[in-house]
C-alpha cells in the first residue's frame, strides 16, 4: 500500500482522486464527518488537493444507498457543473446508525479505525489506499463504495484494472454459494470462456440479488473448478465496488428528475445492477424479499429505474485472487482484527497500534489507547482509543471504546462497553453504554408487556431491571412509542465525570454475573442509545482523543530520548 506516499502531500492531477464523497444518513451526521475530515486534514492525515465532500441525505423518508447516490450525483453536478465531465470521482456510503458496531455509531463507520499506521489508519485512508491505482486507468465517472467493507486482491505485475467501458463496470469476488446468498451475484456471459489468470475481463448476462442457491444452479451463476480462494469446487463471484461512465452518470440524473421527489429505499446494488445486462427482466421489481421496509411507491420506482437503466452494459472486472471481507457488526470486527491471520498478514495489521501498553497479549488488539503496565488484556479483545488504569483486567473477546478506566476494575468476557460524551441542555456529561458482544440491538417488541424477550447479558432486560432494583413500569423507552428495544431502551447513566461513567454501567454488569443487586445513585438520569446519539458531543470525544495522542507522542518521544 502506497497511501502514506499521499498523507499530507499534494497529490497530481489525474493520478488520483479529484473529488472524494462520504454520504451521511442527515445533517446531524453530516456535520459530525466534516468536523473529522477538517481535523484528519489539519493533521495532514490525507491526501491534500481533493476535493472532500460530505453529501447527506434529504430530510423525511429513508432514500437508501442507491437514492444516495442519486442525489450526490445531482450536489455534484449542481456544484461542478460540466467539469464534472472531466472528473474522476470516488462515493463512500457511510450513512446509517450501525446498530450492529455502535462502537461506529457516533463517528462513523468510515472512521472506524484499524490496528495500523502512525499515526493509526481509519477507514477512509484504507479506502484511498486500496483503490490507490485505479483513477489512473480511469475514464472520468465515478466508484460507488460502502464505508465497511475491504477487498484485497492480486494480479500480476502486467496486468492493471482498467475502468474505460460505458455502462457500468464492477469487481467480483469468487465466493462459497452461501456468501452468495448475503451478497450480490454475477452471471457471467456464457458465450465468453473463462480463463485461469488472476485477472479477466466478462460481460454479465444477468445480476441476481441475494439470490437462494437453487436459484443459482437455475441462472447459471455457478461455476465450476477452483478458484484460488474457494476450497469447494462450486462457487460464485460476488460484488463489491463499481464503476458508472459519465454518460451513464448523465443517464442517472435523467432518471432522478423521473422519480423524486424520493420516498422509498433504493439499493444501489440490487436495484440499479438487476435492471442490466442482456438477461435482466422486470420481474426483480415485484421481489420485496430482501427489501428492509416495504413501501407502496417501490414497485413503481422499481420499474422506472429498470426503463432507464435496461440495455445498459454490465461490465465485470473478474478477480480470481481476491477476497471480500465485510467489517459491519461486532462478531466481524473482534474476528477480523484479533483472529483472522489471513486478514491480519494481508493488511499487515498489528497487535499494538500507536499506543502506550504493556506487553500485549497474542490475539488482543490496542489502538489509539494508553494502558498502565500492570493491566492484563485477555485474547480475542480490541481496546481503542481509550485509557486504562493500574490492575485493570478485561476478559476475552471484548471491545472497550472511547473509555477511562479506573485502576483495579475488572470487565468480564464478551463485554462491550464504548463511552460517549454528550451535551444535555448546554452541560457536558458522559454516558457509558454496555451490553454482550451477541446481544441484538435491532430487536424490538410492540409491546411493553414483551420486554421479557429482549435479552442483555444473557437474561432478560425484565430480570436485569430487577437486578438493577428497577420496576418494569419505571423503564421508559425514547423515540418511536410504538417500537421497544435496547437500543432505544433508557437504562444507561449519565454521569458528569466520564471515568465515573464507565464505572456504574461495570457495577451494573457485575450485578447481573454476580446475581446481586444494585442501586442507581439518586436523581441519577438515564440514557438509551439512540438519546445518546440525539445528544453527542463529538467535539468533546475528539478531545479526549486528542489528549491521548499527545500523550503516546510524549511517551514516545520520551523512550526516543533515553
Amino acid at each position: 500500500m502506497r497511501t502514506s506516499d499521499y498523507r499530507g502531500h499534494e497529490v497530481r492531477t489525474g493520478e488520483f482522486w479529484d473529488i472524494v464523497v462520504v454520504t451521511a444518513i442527515d445533517e446531524d451526521q453530516k456535520l459530525a464527518y466534516e468536523l473529522q475530515l477538517s481535523e484528519k486534514l489539519r493533521r495532514r492525515e490525507l491526501p491534500l488537493g481533493i476535493h472532500y465532500h460530505v453529501f447527506a441525505d434529504p430530510p423525511g423518508y429513508k432514500i437508501g444507498n442507491g437514492g444516495s447516490t442519486l442525489y450526490v450525483l445531482e450536489n455534484l453536478e449542481d456544484k461542478y457543473g460540466e467539469s464534472l465531465s472531466k472528473f474522476k470521482i470516488m462515493i463512500i456510503h457511510a450513512g446509517g446508525l450501525s446498530q450492529r458496531l455502535p462502537n461506529a455509531s457516533a463517528l462513523g463507520k468510515i472512521f472506524t479505525a484499524l490496528p495500523l499506521g502512525d499515526p493509526v489508519y481509519q477507514m477512509l485512508e484504507l479506502k484511498l489506499s486500496m483503490y490507490i491505482d485505479f483513477p489512473i486507468d480511469m475514464k472520468p465517472g465515478v466508484l460507488v463504495t460502502c464505508a465497511d467493507d475491504i477487498e484485497l486482491y492480486n494480479i500480476a505485475s502486467t496486468e492493471k484494472i482498467v475502468f474505460d467501458k460505458p455502462g457500468f463496470t464492477a469487481l467480483a469476488h469468487p465466493s462459497p454459494l452461501s456468501i452468495g446468498t448475503t451478497h450480490g451475484v454475477f452471471v457471467l456471459d456464457p458465450r465468453e470462456e473463462s480463463g485461469t489468470s488472476q485477472m479477466e475481463y466478462r460481460s454479465c448476462y444477468r445480476f441476481l440479488h441475494k439470490p437462494s442457491i437453487e436459484k443459482m444452479y437455475e441462472n447459471g451463476a455457478v461455476c465450476k473448478g477452483t478458484a484460488m480462494n474457494v476450497t469447494n469446487s462450486d462457487f460464485v463471484y460476488t460484488d463489491s465496488t463499481y464503476y458508472i461512465d459519465y454518460a451513464t452518470v448523465q443517464c442517472l440524473l435523467l432518471l432522478l428528475k423521473d422519480i423524486r421527489p424520493i420516498i422509498c429505499e433504493i439499493d444501489a446494488y440490487g436495484d440499479f445492477l438487476q435492471a442490466l445486462g442482456p438477461g435482466a427482466t422486470i420481474a426483480y421489481t415485484q421481489n420485496s424479499s430482501n427489501v428492509t421496509t416495504e413501501e407502496s411507491s417501490l414497485l413503481k420506482v422499481r420499474q422506472i429505474i429498470f426503463q432507464w437503466l435496461q440495455g445498459k452494459a454490465l461490465n465485470v472486472i473478474v478477480l480470481n485472487n481476491s477476497k471480500f471481507y465485510h467489517i459491519g457488526t461486532t462478531g466481524e470486527y473482534l474476528f477480523h482484527l484479533t483472529q483472522d491471520d489471513n486478514f491480519r498478514s494481508e493488511l499487515n495489521l498489528v497487535s499494538s497500534a500507536f499506543s502506550t501498553c504493556p506487553s500485549v497479549v497474542p490475539g488482543s488488539c490496542i489502538i489509539h489507547s494508553v494502558l498502565h503496565p500492570s493491566c492484563s488484556v485477555g485474547p480475542g479483545t480490541v481496546i481503542e482509543y481509550s485509557r486504562l488504569g493500574a490492575n485493570v483486567t478485561i476478559g476475552e473477546g471484548a471491545i472497550i471504546s472511547g473509555c477511562d478506566v479506573s485502576s483495579d476494575l475488572h470487565v468480564p468476557s464478551g463485554v462491550f462497553m464504548h463511552s460517549l460524551s454528550v451535551k444535555v441542555r448546554g452541560t457536558t456529561s458522559y454516558v457509558t453504554v454496555a451490553f454482550a458482544i451477541e446481544d441484538n440491538m435491532k430487536q424490538c417488541v410492540t409491546s411493553l408487556t414483551e420486554i421479557d424477550k429482549l435479552q442483555l447479558f444473557g437474561n432478560s432486560l425484565e430480570k436485569c431491571l430487577h437486578h438493577w432494583s428497577l420496576r418494569v413500569e419505571d423503564l421508559k423507552f425514547s423515540g418511536d412509542m410504538g417500537k421497544f428495544g435496547l437500543w432505544n431502551a433508557s437504562i444507561f447513566p449519565q454521569c458528569s465525570d466520564l471515568r465515573r461513567s464507565f464505572t456504574l454501567s461495570s457495577q451494573m454488569i457485575c450485578s447481573l454475573y454476580g446475581k446481586s443487586t444494585f442501586r442507581f445513585p439518586k436523581d441519577i438520569r438515564l440514557l438509551s442509545i439512540q438519546e445518546v446519539l440525539q445528544y453527542k458531543n463529538l467535539e468533546e470525544m475528539l478531545k479526549f482523543r486528542q489528549h491521548l495522542y499527545e500523550e503516546i507522542q510524549e511517551n514516545k518521544n520520551v523512550h526516543l530520548n533515553i
